[in-house]
């Protein structure tokens, strides 16, 4: 647990009209390696998504597998398609590389340079210019400290604006700029990318000229969340269960009427409920002392798994549950913004409040809506542990 947690997060935009992303994103995470490529495919559509996605692959499995960057290009050269219009095989890339003592390794082909940000402002790093098969690629190694941000763009976003808000569309400096604005120190790397993300499609008035993608990574320090939702099968099994959840290192959520008063019992501490609604589909929030968050189980969780599907998806940057209050936003904040390392504490015993038959709700929904969860949280990045009791 002591290592640092690499984040990444990535949006994109398709060129209007066209169907394929003609930008891709691949990563490859190892207990000691974290790469990352975003790859730009010559024009637009299917052949450009090809490009794109033929390049991406190629690079970050080369690379994560210790493959000089002279034979990944030469690989490339070898590997893409010709395209018959312009009789070249083409595909711009970012690579950022980072391992176990966080040495960062970026390599650079056509795109718009790294942007790095350290305490939230920009940080020139060195580069070093390589010739590759009459390629220019520029090269840099450096260390990586907790807290700093790497920002990779197809050239999408720097065309953002040509012709209707911007003369020369949105230039890197501009988005540098943009970047230390928004920056904060809790922010995620899927919540800058959506950030500058949403910036570029008000450029383009809500239609992209080009394909554009911002991928962000985050050297960060970890931060485990507990979540126990259930009551254990056997009830004799209650004390053993909260001892377990309690000494478990990170901050704790409870969800559900029936765990949260286990979990009061154990800590021989008043459930203070709330009767506010901040969300009118979203049961209210209450607290205990020494619990981080207390909330409603089934609805609430479901909640949180819609808000995940769309948080994990490169096509989304809606951040509208970011600024509110019920129970499902507060919990989407501590795991999908601030938690590294997740362990699910989930009770299979049946809830006598669901038995209710205005309110049918069995055990089997309650196990698929974690395992749902799990499964998007592990596609954000996360470390998901699931427990069963």
């Amino acid at each position: 647990m002591n290592r640092a947690f690499i984040e990444s997060g990535y949006v994109s935009l398709n060129k209007v009209g066209e169907t394929l992303c003609g930008d891709r994103v691949e990563t490859v995470k190892s207990e000691d390696l974290f790469t990352i490529v975003l790859a730009d495919g010559l024009g637009s559509g299917v052949k450009a998504n090809i490009l794109s996605t033929l390049t991406s692959k190629i690079l970050a499995t080369m690379t994560a597998n210790g493959i000089g960057i002279q034979d990944c290009v030469q690989t490339i050269a070898c590997t893409l398609p010709v395209c018959k219009e312009r009789g070249i095989a083409y595909s711009t890339f970012s690579i950022v590389q980072i391992g176990k003592d966080k040495d960062v390794s970026i390599v650079q082909f056509d795109n718009p340079n790294v942007i790095m940000l350290r305490h939230g402002r920009n940080y020139d790093y060195p580069t070093e210019e390589l010739s590759i098969g009459g390629k220019k690629i520029l090269q840099t190694h450096l260390t990586a400290q907790v807290g700093d941000v790497f920002i990779l763009l197809s050239d999408g976003t720097i065309h953002a604006g040509i012709g209707s808000f911007l003369n020369f569309g949105w230039q890197r400096d501009n988005i540098v700029a943009f970047a230390e604005e928004q920056y904060a120190a809790g922010m995620s790397a899927k919540s800058l990318a959506d950030s500058i993300g949403e910036a570029c499609n008000g450029l383009y008035e809500e239609k992209p000229g080009d394909d554009t993608t911002i991928a962000v990574v985050k050297v960060r320090d970890r931060v485990p969340v507990n979540l126990i939702i259930g009551p254990p099968v056997n009830p004799e099994d209650d004390e053993a269960v909260m001892k377990r959840f309690f000494t478990s290192d990170g901050k704790r959520i409870v969800c559900g009427g029936t765990t949260a008063t286990i979990v009061s019992r154990y800590l021989n501490k008043p459930i203070d409920a709330s009767i506010d609604y901040i969300d009118p589909k979203i049961p209210p929030t209450a607290k205990i002392e020494g619990v981080d968050l207390v909330t409603e189980g089934v609805i609430t969780i479901g909640r949180v798994l819609e808000i995940s599907k769309k948080y994990a998806s490169e096509k989304d940057f809606s951040t509208n549950w970011r600024d509110k209050k019920d129970g499902a936003s507060l919990i989407s904040k501590l795991l999908f913004e601030e938690a590294t390392d997740i362990h699910f504490f989930v009770g299979r015993a049946k809830n006598p409040a669901h038995q209710n038959p205005s309110l049918p709700i069995d055990l089997s929904l309650k196990l698929r809506l974690i395992e749902d969860l799990a499964s998007n949280l592990r596609a954000m990045g996360k470390n998901v542990e699931v427990s069963f009791f």
